[in-house]
């Protein structure tokens, strides 16, 4: 099975690309840890990456679909696999439909979490991270520290980091809206695109996702 993941920041898309493909014994694909081994490999893709990621700026389309290219490329993916923070805008969603038509293969589903600006805004902006090197998280609605301000494993100083600020969320959530809805457009005129609410526990939204695929905990259902 050939799955693409979508959702807003705070959506807990990455959580959720884990624990599906786990359940799917098929490949997770996640953008960010092609980059961090290409770059471990220092191969000429993750050195383009690493130069552009090491001074804030984004990695250019053109590297973000080398390095998903030569991933969906390896013999572990014929199986499946689920995509994680790709494609982000419609120039990768086309180049991916070229790579798959390619391989003679196409997406089975592409699944798009749902959530709330209000609850996104709530989620990320209520982070509080510790600043000792464990960088232990806390949240201050959902897993409050039990002395506000400080870290119950080291007691170190508790702080919001600038990404989480809200602020800087919303505009976040304006490039997402901005970017990533062609994407879900794209796909919608294909009819891949399913919603999944991404309201309530992991577990919650998981047996959602799993049943919008025809899955029951995993396993095809009869």
């Amino acid at each position: 099975m050939r799955i693409l993941l979508i959702g807003p920041p705070g959506a807990g898309k990455g959580t959720q690309a884990v624990r599906l493909a786990e359940h799917l014994s098929i490949q997770h694909i996640s953008t960010g840890d092609l980059f961090r081994e290409h770059i471990a490999r220092d191969t000429q893709l993750g050195r383009n990456a690493h130069a552009r990621i090491r001074v804030g700026r984004l990695v250019p389309d053109e590297v973000t679909i080398g390095v998903v290219m030569e991933r969906l490329a390896r013999p572990d993916t014929e199986p499946g696999f689920l995509l994680d923070g790709f494609p982000r805008n419609l120039v990768q969603a086309e180049a991916l439909d070229g790579i798959l038509a390619d391989s003679q293969s196409k997406l089975d589903a592409v699944l798009d979490l749902e959530l709330a600006e209000a609850e996104v805004v709530r989620r990320i902006a209520g982070r509080r991270v510790c600043r000792q090197e464990q960088a232990h998280i806390f949240h201050v609605d959902f897993d409050p520290p039990r002395v506000a301000g400080a870290c119950d494993v080291c007691g170190g100083e508790l702080h919001q980091r600038d990404d989480d600020r809200e602020a800087t969320v919303r505009k976040r959530l304006e490039v997402y809206r901005s970017e990533t809805a062609p994407v879900v457009d794209h796909y919608q005129a294909q009819g891949l695109v399913t919603a999944i609410s991404a309201q309530g526990q992991v577990q919650e939204v998981l047996d959602r996702a799993l049943a919008a695929i025809g899955q029951d905990q995993g396993r095809p259902r009869a």
